[in-house]
């Protein structure tokens, strides 16, 4: 696998998108939302959680947080 070059400014912003994941499924269904769209919703950002968890960019972030939530 090849590492991927990032700036930092760049790895912040990745970082910042995957916790907006891990926040969302940790907050759980809002009231407005069907089950199915929940289901939905969590099945995408789970994924999105995985391939970001795959990146070879990361530095000294703590990637416990997306473990978690995407499992």
């Amino acid at each position: 696998m090849t590492t991927e070059t990032q700036t930092p400014e760049q790895i912040a912003q990745h970082y910042s998108a995957a916790m907006d994941s891990v926040n969302l499924i940790n907050g759980g269904k809002p009231e407005n939302m069907t089950a199915e769209d929940w289901s939905d919703c969590l099945s995408r950002n789970k994924e999105h959680l995985k391939i970001m968890l795959a990146k070879t960019y990361w530095t000294n972030e703590n990637l416990a947080p997306l473990q978690a939530a995407s499992a």
